[in-house]
Formats: structure tokens, C-alpha cells, sequence
């Protein structure tokens, strides 16, 4: 059962591969499919994984917008003090200077390094996203093969239940028609009046 499992998730996995797929956890339509409480352990380690790098992504990216702003300010510094003597105040101005090209420089180098970062991640978000979708489809294919079955034993029940109930139906007109017939003859036999007596001290006590 369980190679049988692997070797569906095997051809789901190269049917899915390098598709245009939504991000399942920022899917509305997959969080109804399943709701917190139906979320299997294999489920939910997926999610929060994927979850995990998006925030990841989110966050390099706005350190990232920082950084740049950051070193535009220090440009604009560094340009607007161009001009350095050598007095006192010159050498403060000169010592700013080369201090701003220093941070510039560590700003390039952790830009550099963030961006390489955040580069690798839509790789590694599609990865865990197809994993997730594989699994997601699985268990979906699972739980209808599992409901059609009761689908079934319910047609089953309904048909069994609508052959009786036809039987019962029959029986109560049946039943019916011969109160009917029994109470006839009797009033053509015994007549109205007699009948209307017998009526009111029989049913009305």
C-alpha cells in the first residue's frame, strides 16, 4: 500500500514539476479544502515550512529596499562633502568621508550577499509548494475515492429504503380499501341509521 502511495506521489510529483502553480498557503480555495483541523502532520510541516520561507523572502526584500536607501543617503553625503581642506574641521569632514565609503562598502557586500540569498529562495519555495501540492492532491484523491464508496452504501440504503417504503405504501391502501369495503357492506347491510348508533357508541364510546 505504502509503495503503491509513493509510486503515485513519484508521477504527481513529475506531472506538477516546473507548472505555474498558485502558492497553496496563500490560497483561500486550499485553506477550505483543508480547514486546521484536517490538516494531516505531513500537511502541516509542509506549510510551515513554505510559510516560513516566504516570510524569509519578505523580509530579505525589505532589507534589501533599507539597505539601498541607506547607501543613497551616505552617496549623497559623500557628494555633498566633496570639498575637504586641511583644517581642523576639513580633517573631521575627511575621517566622515572615508568612514561613509567604509559603511558603503558593507552595505555592497551585505546587499551582494542578500541578494544572492533571495535568489535562491523562489527555487526553493516552488520545491516545497509542489511537495506540498502533491500531497494536498493525495490526500484529496484519497478522501473521495473514500467518499464515493459511501456514496454508494447510501444509493444502496435509499434504494432498499424506497423499495420498502413502496411495499408499506401498498399495504396501507390496501389496508385502506378494505375498511372501506367492510364499512360499506356493513352500511348497505344494516342501513344508516342503525349504522350512525352503532358508530357513535363503537368509536365515541
Amino acid at each position: 500500500m505504502k509503495r503503491m502511495r509513493r509510486a503515485k506521489k513519484a508521477k504527481l510529483n513529475n506531472l506538477v514539476k516546473n507548472q505555474k502553480l498558485p502558492i497553496l498557503t496563500l490560497d483561500s480555495r486550499w485553506h477550505e479544502i483543508f480547514p486546521e483541523e484536517e490538516k494531516t502532520s505531513e500537511i502541516k510541516d509542509l506549510e510551515t515550512k513554505l510559510n516560513d520561507l516566504l516570510r524569509k523572502q519578505g523580509k530579505l526584500v525589505n532589507e534589501v529596499k533599507e539597505l539601498k536607501q541607506l547607501k543613497k543617503n551616505l552617496m549623497g553625503a559623500i557628494v555633498a562633502n566633496m570639498e575637504i581642506d586641511s583644517s581642523p574641521a576639513g580633517k573631521v569632514k575627511a575621517k566622515k568621508q572615508d568612514r561613509n565609503k567604509q559603511y558603503i562598502l558593507e552595505i555592497n557586500e551585505k546587499i551582494e550577499k542578500e541578494m544572492e540569498e533571495l535568489s535562491k529562495l523562489p527555487y526553493r519555495i516552488r520545491e516545497i509548494n509542489e511537495e506540498l501540492l502533491v500531497e494536498s492532491v493525495t490526500i484529496c484523491y484519497s478522501r473521495i475515492e473514500k467518499q464515493v464508496e459511501e456514496i454508494n452504501e447510501v444509493s444502496d440504503w435509499i434504494l432498499k429504503t424506497r423499495e420498502k417504503l413502496k411495499e408499506k405504501i401498498l399495504l396501507k391502501q390496501d389496508m385502506e380499501l378494505r375498511n372501506t369495503t367492510m364499512y360499506s357492506y356493513m352500511h348497505d347491510l344494516l342501513g344508516a341509521e342503525l349504522m350512525e348508533s352503532i358508530d357513535k357508541k363503537h368509536f365515541h364510546g
